[in-house]
């Protein structure tokens, strides 16, 4: 039995957050002295530029706030055991808490070191807090794992989630504190390069900003939220998404706010509910499947004759907004400037790439994992192989968005077009003009450049696509 007088380490990962941390919250309650921790390891090293800099700059928004919580975040930089083991001898701490994730690299990792500080005699605990919904806990009649959504949707809505923990009043802190590394010095931006200045006034950073969010959306877009989501043109999603991937907010106060939305008569609230359920539905493929991060999860799909060269004109011309389809290329410099990208543009671009271009859904994934700042694994997989054709609840590979209807069906007077396509304009928007700020010079592109006609038009790029289906070898 350990000391009661001995610390808790708390191992923060993805839940930057003093509110409603089940791990957080237990900790304080044993009323021993607790001392988070951050390390740096070779998962979150191995980070694409604009996901590693974002976490760059929660980590040090959420250590302000412990500050202020009368805390501190400890920084480390290694392999977690060894860090764990000396951050153990250095202080007497008899326990670690954290927050479990699902992705098969931190499994495999959190197991070696619960396995291996319990044989050491040290209490270590995992706890929930990233889902609503365990994984393991949501079965089918047969007790099987869901592979549609619908289905899933129907299984969990109704049932208990898990009420928002408020935040510890105190966190009792140790006499001493061990050493913490400079967070400037392990450079979390250094990919990012010039395009680190343009995407910062796009970020909505730390718990407090995810609480206003919140609030926001509750109030003034929920009800109309079955419509706006769907516009590019508009304000019309929760923007949550930033958050969520670093836990600066639970999806548990997500939640209970869209409840209470509900409730209240607010039209779209269970369209906003569903979403938060579609992110659950991801993880729970992720865990019984992980495969889906890397290759077809239809297995079938190996066969399908796609481009899997990132390096083609095709796939670079797409990278860089210049498909010469403005719906397209609008929304990939949207992620560029800001990081993010609306959720229709993603469909849109994804679908581009994999039917239209023929490319593989790798390709994608692997620029979206280097360039958002809420990269997801398991949503970024999931979208993915969803807008591909190769994934669980997929669209048909029949189904081709045409860049040019869903772009007069959805921004039907071009005012997303016009905020970030420069090219042949007069005066273009500041926004389109801070693309060129942000990508890198050996691009070689500029406001004045003429653009680019069509690389694959969409009705050609339909039949394309419809002809390499009919004639797949599966």
């Amino acid at each position: 039995m350990q000391d009661s007088t001995s610390p808790v380490i708390i191992w923060f990962r993805r839940d930057l957050r003093l509110c409603d941390h089940p791990a957080l919250h237990a900790a304080c309650e044993t009323g021993r002295p607790v001392i988070p921790v951050y390390i740096l390891d070779d998962l979150a090293e191995g980070l694409g530029a604009a996901p590693k800099w974002r976490l760059g700059l929660g980590l040090e928004r959420f250590a302000r706030s412990l500050e202020a919580a009368g805390s501190r975040l400890i920084l480390r930089r290694g392999d977690v055991l060894k860090v764990l083991s000396d951050l153990i001898r250095e202080t007497g701490a008899g326990a670690v808490y954290w927050s479990r994730l699902y992705d098969p690299d931190s499994v495999a990792r959190d197991t070696r070191v619960k396995s291996t500080l319990k044989e050491d005699g040290i209490e270590a605990r995992s706890f929930g807090g990233h889902l609503m919904f365990e994984p393991w806990t949501v079965q089918t009649k047969t007790g099987g794992y869901y592979k549609v959504y619908t289905p899933f949707w129907k299984m969990v809505r109704t049932r208990i989630v898990d009420a928002p923990l408020p935040a510890p009043k105190t966190i009792p802190a140790p006499r001493t504190w061990p050493n913490s590394d400079r967070l400037e010095t392990w450079q979390m931006g250094a990919a990012m390069n010039r395009g680190a200045s343009i995407v910062r006034p796009h970020v909505r950073l730390g718990e407090q900003a995810a609480s206003d969010r919140l609030a926001c959306f509750i109030d003034h877009i929920v009800a109309g939220y079955d419509a706006s989501r769907d516009r590019p043109d508009q304000d019309g999603t929760s923007g949550l998404s930033e958050n969520l991937a670093l836990g600066e907010i639970s999806p548990h106060r997500c939640w209970a706010a869209g409840m209470r939305a509900l409730q209240d008569g607010k039209a779209g609230s269970e369209t906003f509910l569903k979403e938060l359920v579609w992110r659950e539905f991801a993880y729970h493929l992720m865990h019984h499947t992980p495969r889906i991060l890397t290759g077809n999860w239809k297995e079938d799909w190996d066969a399908f004759p796609w481009n899997t060269d990132p390096d083609t004109p095709e796939a670079i011309a797409w990278k860089r907004g210049r498909t010469g389809m403005q719906f397209v290329d609008a929304a990939m410099r949207e992620m560029y400037v800001t990081g993010r990208m609306h959720n229709r543009g993603r469909m849109i671009v994804a679908s581009y790439l994999t039917k239209h271009l023929q490319c593989h859904w790798q390709i994608g994934l692997k620029w979206f994992e280097d360039c958002l700042i809420d990269w997801d694994p398991a949503s970024n997989a999931i979208g993915w192989q969803w807008s591909a054709g190769s994934g669980p609840d997929a669209t048909p590979y029949f189904r081709v968005f045409n860049p040019v209807t869903q772009l007069d069906k959805f921004d039907p007077q071009r005012a997303y077009v016009r905020k970030w396509l420069a090219e042949g304009l007069s005066k273009p928007s500041q926004a389109a003009l801070s693309y060129f700020d942000a990508i890198p010079k050996s691009w070689q592109m500029a406001p004045s450049d003429a653009y680019p006609a069509a690389i694959v038009a969409a009705d050609v790029g339909r039949k394309r696509a419809l002809d390499a289906y009919e004639h797949r070898n599966f």
